[in-house]
């Protein structure tokens, strides 16, 4: 496959400026690749705004957004592909489903369905009561630090990371409403259990601690898909390894 037009999606209450540098590492290695960093409604430039109850409706709002933003580059009407993690990835499950001839391909970093996998897989409850101190933490530097240490595996982490993530919620506070209403969404969703008519990669990390890594399991014995699988990762795979992510992504496009 020839990559274009790509389309990121983050997760629960983060926005497009928690890729970090990932974008253009990916820009860089994938020939011809251009990112569209989309933010959820709830999320990043759109934090005024409550988040949807359905993942539909935030799917139609974040589809509208990329459709717009590839028309005024001249590129409208092209199959373009999308690169998510976690709630992303649901919602990319959703726009194959709904809008197939739109997609070339989705990459899918550790998200989960239900109907394939229980809820205490999906979101591992274990985790419950580090979110409660994410939520409450008063701090913002102590927020972001329980943040990492729910989503990634490293031990330590990057210089500067931390401070920069302060300033990001600086920026566009996460309202606590959307953080409810985001959950609701993800719990409530029932998507099709098929695999959609698109190329899809499957990648998961058994460092995951907020989505367990059997999830990506299920769906790829469900939709016969072989998954790519990280060590040692966090949930937030491409801020773990993200060279690891892009040769696979890489490795997935000369396959396709």
């Amino acid at each position: 496959m020839r990559a274009a037009n790509w389309v990121f999606l983050r997760g629960l209450v983060r926005e497009s400026a928690h890729w970090d540098d990932f974008p253009e590492r990916f820009r860089a290695a994938i020939p011809g690749a251009r990112a569209h960093l989309i933010d959820l409604p709830g999320n990043g430039r759109h934090w005024r705004q409550p988040s949807p109850l359905s993942l539909r409706e935030t799917l139609e709002a974040v589809r509208g957004e990329a459709l717009a933003a590839m028309q005024a580059q001249g590129q409208g009407g092209k199959p373009f592909f999308l690169f998510t993690i976690s709630l992303g990835g649901m919602l990319a499950v959703e726009w194959a489903n709904h809008y197939p001839a739109e997609l070339a391909g989705a990459a899918l970093i550790n998200t989960s369905l239900r109907g394939l996998s229980p809820l205490h897989q999906r979101l591992s409850l274990k985790i419950w009561p580090l979110m409660a101190r994410i939520i409450t933490a008063g701090d913002g530097a102590e927020r972001e630090r329980l943040i990492l240490e729910l989503t990634s595996a490293k031990q330590d982490p990057i210089p500067g990371l931390i401070e920069s993530r302060v300033a990001i919620h600086h920026r566009h506070p996460v309202q606590l409403n959307n953080v409810f209403r985001q959950l609701w969404a993800a719990a409530r969703h029932h998507p099709p259990q098929d695999k959609p008519s698109i190329p899809v990669l499957l990648m998961n990390s058994l460092g995951d601690r907020m989505v367990d890594p059997a999830c990506t399991q299920a769906m790829a014995r469900r939709w016969n898909v072989e998954p790519n699988t990280h060590p040692w990762g966090g949930h937030d795979l491409p801020l773990d390894d993200p060279e690891w992510v892009i040769a696979a992504v890489l490795e997935w496009l000369e396959r396709e």
